[in-house]
């Protein structure tokens, strides 16, 4: 893949040096939780800094949330702790994002439409989110309340245990497919389907799948793009499609021992995710992506 690390994007808030370690739940008690001397002195320097201190000590199950809206910090934190491989990561990621943006700009513009820019998040262990706590073990997702991607560098090693690797255009197929449910917010897609598996609870999972693998179809469609450019060669794209295949959930449930269950499937089997993603890079347009079927279709 060619780029050079350079400027972090303006679009990139970097939290990796302020991030929780993730963890047990709030506690006003004894017994080694947050106590509620150092609940308040936390809760008076969230409100006097806008940042959420409070964050790390909530894990959705337990206690109520406390949500602040943090300053926004762009570029790239100088973190001690951060090794010369997670920055040119962080680098890399800053580079796919701008350039995905830049990709997804000139397609709604064709179309008569304006591209509002989403925001990428980086943090370890544990963030704050518009969809509530952002934990590691969730994997990178897209919060459509506050248009934010949020991922844990430490996922890299994750896709290695499934099966896939972090070269680097395995690493931007990633961040691609997250940002195409960007685009399906913008488009519309993300609502339509939320009210679809309301109103239909038995169809929650097929249009989950579809959802993902349109995503991933999306992600196809910049990958379009920058093979026209000769950013990526055949061999770049080789390892984003077994990126693909190793987060398929018949490969996950297979990993981890368990049956192959495809009722229970949110994101598309392997052979699915790849399909799609060869779809969009082949292709290069929304067109190419109508994963939903017919009955369903947003």
């Amino acid at each position: 893949m060619d780029w050079q690390p350079g400027n972090m994007s303006d679009d990139v808030e970097d939290r990796r040096s302020d991030s929780g370690g993730g963890g047990g739940g709030f506690n006003l008690g004894g017994g080694g939780g947050l106590g509620i001397v150092g609940f308040l002195v936390l809760l008076v320097i969230s409100l006097i800094t806008g940042r959420n201190f409070l964050g790390a000590f909530f894990n959705g199950s337990s206690g109520p949330s406390v949500q602040q809206t943090a300053p926004r910090q762009t570029g790239l934190n100088s973190d001690p702790s951060a090794s010369p491989a997670e920055d040119r990561s962080a680098h890399l990621i800053s580079f796919v994002l701008d350039d995905a943006q830049a990709t997804w700009t000139k397609i709604f513009a064709a179309d008569g439409k304006q591209y509002r820019h989403a925001k990428l998040v980086l943090y370890r262990g544990t963030t704050y989110s518009g969809c509530g706590t952002a934990q590691s073990q969730t994997g990178p997702f897209y919060c459509p309340q506050d248009e934010k991607i949020y991922i844990d560098l430490g996922f890299w090693d994750e896709l290695r245990r499934l099966g896939g690797d972090d070269s680097d255009f395995a690493q931007a197929y990633v961040i691609a497919h997250e940002l195409g449910h960007h685009v399906q917010k913008l488009l519309g897609i993300e609502t339509t389907v939320q009210r679809l598996m309301r109103q239909q609870p038995a169809e929650r999972s097929p249009l989950s799948v579809d959802l993902e693998l349109q995503a991933d179809c999306f992600a196809g469609v910049w990958a379009h793009s920058t093979e026209q450019r000769k950013i990526v060669d055949q061999a770049d794209i080789a390892h984003a499609l077994k990126a693909a295949a190793a987060v398929g959930d018949d490969h996950i449930q297979r990993m981890e021992g368990r049956a192959i269950s495809p009722e229970s499937f949110t994101h598309g089997t392997s052979a699915q995710r790849q399909h799609w993603l060869e779809a969009g890079l082949q292709n290069g347009t929304i067109n190419a992506c109508k994963t939903f079927n017919s009955s369903l279709e947003p």
